[in-house]
């Protein structure tokens, strides 16, 4: 799915009146009714709905779900910053369409200072759209300060108040804190940083029926993983096939002390499907992983940690994990990345030990896969002074190392050499535990085995990875699931992929 600035999604809006022909206000109707389709389905333990509505269009998409939720039960209440403001258009329109119902009151913000919003009432934030280009001021800033201590399920309509669609605001701000945001048509870029994607709650994209046409024609640079897109990546395997068609997953790990790195990114690329898999680690480990894994075959790489890796026929390398940053690790990973000419995988110490001097970026074959977390990039890249700023730092270095860069976040970042961006929308905060990027490892390396593209498998091993923690989130809860858990269930997401590619072809 493709992610659009905020001119784009104007452009969007303007596109589907001039070419369907249909008017801007039969256009904010069919948002309005959009969203009180949700209201009324996910909303029905509350009577009564109290809506903030601004000046703008977003205002409007208030004051026209307003109207359809009074005629739907609700007990309802409109409140604006001025009645004697100018007000966009079709705000106005759709203000005075309020008016002529004489149950909803419609009242102005200094009226309602000693308002209280106990649990029983929905309060929807239509104050400012996709449009806002500085932070709140005075009396919104005040405003949206006290609605955020209120009670009440707290709904935003299409983006909350107080965020740009497209930007960071350095300047200390105040915004609406959504349970939900009911988002039209597309997700925003803000949604998916950790410093504005907080105020969101969980968000839902509503289909508001924009032009088709102008989605697959605008050109865009951002993307969210969908699972229409992994469904055009995902190869189911063949009936008439062998542990060769699969390929050979290496995975170069551990060291005394830290042998459970490497038997989890083993245990994750043997159940992401790799034909045959492999693990150099240090002879310390030899018993840990032939009795966790049975299924992969042990090389030793040294005695308590990595001193030489060997290169395998046709292998496909995932290093970094647990292998410690040693002197003789860190000659061992150097030299052996010099002799390479396909695409590694590295994380983990691997980073850290690259890190260590500019001039040791230049041997990682060209179209790698690097999955650094924002601690790692930095040591890599250098400091930036927020996520923003970090992406589009990692797209440069993307570009210009001819690199795939995995950047782990809450919405981890895949950065291709093109310098497109593609946000993975799975996972959840359990995955916040030591391990989880091991995990991750195995995955990638297992996918990178199997002939998929770098590209390919950077995208399908992210959503793999997010969709079983979230299955994992859902039977043990985010506080207690363990990254045992998140490998243990890349099984039911495999299943699920393969029922729904059966259902869609049919034999």
């Amino acid at each position: 799915m493709k992610t659009f600035t905020a001119e784009q999604i104007r452009r969007w809006d303007q596109f589907t009146i001039s070419q369907e022909s249909i008017p801007s206000l039969k256009l904010m109707e069919r948002a309005a009714l959009t969203l009180v389709g949700w209201i009324t389905e996910n909303c029905k333990n509350y009577n009564k709905v109290t809506v903030f509505c601004g000046h703008g269009n977003n205002g409007g998409d208030g004051f026209a779900a307003a109207r359809i939720l009074y005629t739907k039960g609700f007990d309802v209440e409109v409140i604006v910053p001025d009645l004697h403001a100018e007000f966009s258009e079709d705000a106005s329109v759709n203000l005075q369409r309020l008016k002529d119902f004489s149950g909803i009151s419609v009242v102005e913000f200094k009226e309602t200072a000693e308002y209280t919003f106990d649990e029983e009432t929905v309060v929807v934030d239509a104050l400012f759209g996709t449009g806002l280009s500085r932070p709140l001021e005075g009396i919104y800033k005040k405003l949206i300060a006290r609605l955020n201590e209120a009670g009440g399920l707290k709904i935003s309509v299409d983006i909350p108040s107080g965020i740009s669609a497209d930007e960071f605001f350095e300047a200390e701000t105040t915004v609406f804190k959504a349970d939900y945001t009911l988002s039209f048509q597309s997700w925003k870029k803000s949604f998916l940083h950790p410093e504005t994607g907080k105020y969101t709650g969980k968000v839902i994209i509503l289909d508001i029926g924009l032009s088709q046409e102008y989605l697959e024609q605008e050109e865009s640079e951002y993307y969210v993983i969908d699972e229409e897109l992994i469904r055009t990546i995902f190869r189911p395997r063949e009936e008439f096939s062998h542990k060769g068609t699969y390929g050979k997953a290496v995975i170069i790990g551990g060291s005394y002390g830290k042998m459970g790195a490497a038997v989890l990114a083993t245990r994750s690329a043997l159940r992401t499907g790799a034909g045959l898999t492999f693990t150099q680690a240090p002879g310390c480990g030899y018993d840990i992983l032939q009795t966790s894994c049975p299924e992969a075959m042990f090389i030793k790489a040294g005695n308590e940690y990595i001193e030489n890796i060997t290169a395998e026929e046709d292998g496909v390398y995932g290093i970094g994990t647990g292998i410690g940053t040693h002197e003789k690790t860190e000659k061992a990973l150097l030299n052996f990345l010099k002799s390479l000419t396909q695409p590694v995988v590295l994380d983990a110490d691997a980073l850290n030990i690259i890190s260590k001097e500019k001039k040791n970026l230049k041997p990682i074959p060209e179209k790698s896969v690097i999955t650094p977390h924002p601690k790692e990039f930095e040591r890599l890249f250098g400091s930036t002074d927020n996520s923003f700023e970090r992406l589009e730092l990692a797209r440069k270095k993307a570009q210009e190392l001819n690199l795939y860069i995995v950047l782990k976040d809450h919405h981890t970042q895949v950065v291709t050499p093109e310098g497109k961006v593609f946000y993975n929308i799975t996972g959840n905060a359990g995955l916040a535990k030591g391990g989880s990027g091991d995990i991750l490892t195995g995955i990638l390396t297992s996918l990178l085995a199997q002939k998929y593209s770098p590209e390919e498998t950077c995208l399908l091993g992210v959503w793999l990875h997010g969709k079983a923690a979230d299955a994992a989130a859902e039977k043990y809860s985010k506080e207690a699931m363990l990254p045992t858990d998140v490998i243990n269930k890349l099984g039911n997401v495999f299943g699920k992929l393969n029922k729904k590619r059966k259902t869609s072809n049919p034999e």
